[in-house]
């Protein structure tokens, strides 16, 4: 089976073709770089899938931004889609995200079940959708497009609001007892969920997370303990975090209830590996 990831060096690409030669001598596994023209000159006749990871991540929410997301994330995507396509590709796998249904904005829990429909309040989740839309418009018997919308992706060396979790862990003297229940995914896990997609030749959209959802307190007194961190968890700080809600946006994305449904994530395969437990420690032990 012949592969190429379109994002060379990301995080999540990088790490699913690690993870796949280790377990599977007979895949073949190549990554070219979208960041400028390097893809145009890949050929992409000689792949069986295309695995598209690169866009810009959901970091910076200035409003100068939203033309390049939609550059990136949607027109980047069609484009190397057509491509593969008209090369005779027989699958492209289209790394969305969660946030197509929408980003949390308050502390009010929500459940995404299968009846749930996608209403982005943000230029990042819109070109997410939009590129999914554009994928459909493609697919056919002999080009399966395969979309996954995984909940935020964590593990040893990840970016974005994980590491900064951890470290928040080890600095914090006190911690509110807010719980809460989130979808993740540990990379291993998502990494597994793509070998079986390619093996299977899976279309359709998906929605991969870790068996068990996560909480912001307890990871918060995992790493602390990990640390030899001493912390104070109390309810007594929770006033705090329902008043900080409603002017602090980055408080709703850390302690609202906001996850998928178990059932949209069950499939005829096993891929939730690594138990969420398991999952902290290895991402504790291998990060550099």
């Amino acid at each position: 089976m012949r592969v190429l990831i379109t994002g060379a060096g990301s995080y999540v690409g990088e790490s699913v073709r690690r993870y796949i030669l280790a377990k599977d001598s007979s895949f073949e596994i190549d990554a070219v770089d979208t960041m400028n023209d390097a893809w145009k000159q890949a050929d992409f006749s000689k792949y069986d899938v295309v695995y598209h990871v690169a866009g810009i991540a959901h970091v910076n929410a200035d409003p100068k931004m939203e033309p390049l997301y939609y550059k990136v994330n949607r027109d980047l995507t069609i484009e190397i889609a057509k491509v593969a396509k008209a090369a005779a590709v027989k699958q492209f796998i289209f790394m969305s995200s969660q946030i197509v249904f929408h980003e949390s904005r308050s502390l009010k829990t929500e459940v995404l079940t299968k009846e749930t429909k996608e209403n982005p309040n943000g230029f990042y989740g819109d070109s997410k959708l939009q590129a999914e839309n554009g994928l459909r418009e493609l697919e056919s018997d002999a080009f399966k497009v395969s979309i996954l919308r995984p909940p935020m992706i964590y593990g040893p060396n990840s970016k974005g609001n994980f590491p900064r979790l951890m470290k928040l862990a080890t600095k914090v003297p006190v911690f509110p007892a807010w719980h809460n229940k989130r979808s993740m995914l540990y990379i291993d896990n998502l990494a597994e969920f793509v070998k079986q997609v390619i093996e299977r030749q899976l279309s359709g959209t998906f929605y991969p997370q870790n068996r068990e959802q996560s909480d912001t307190v307890e990871i918060i007194r995992y790493f602390a303990k990990a640390a030899g961190h001493k912390i104070w968890i109390s309810r007594l700080f929770n006033p705090f975090v329902l008043l900080g809600s409603f002017v602090l946006q980055p408080i709703n994305k850390m302690f609202a209830t906001y996850y998928y449904d178990p059932m949209m994530s069950e499939y005829d395969f096993e891929y939730q590996l690594v138990s969420f437990e398991e999952s902290l420690a290895l991402t504790k032990n291998k990060t550099v």
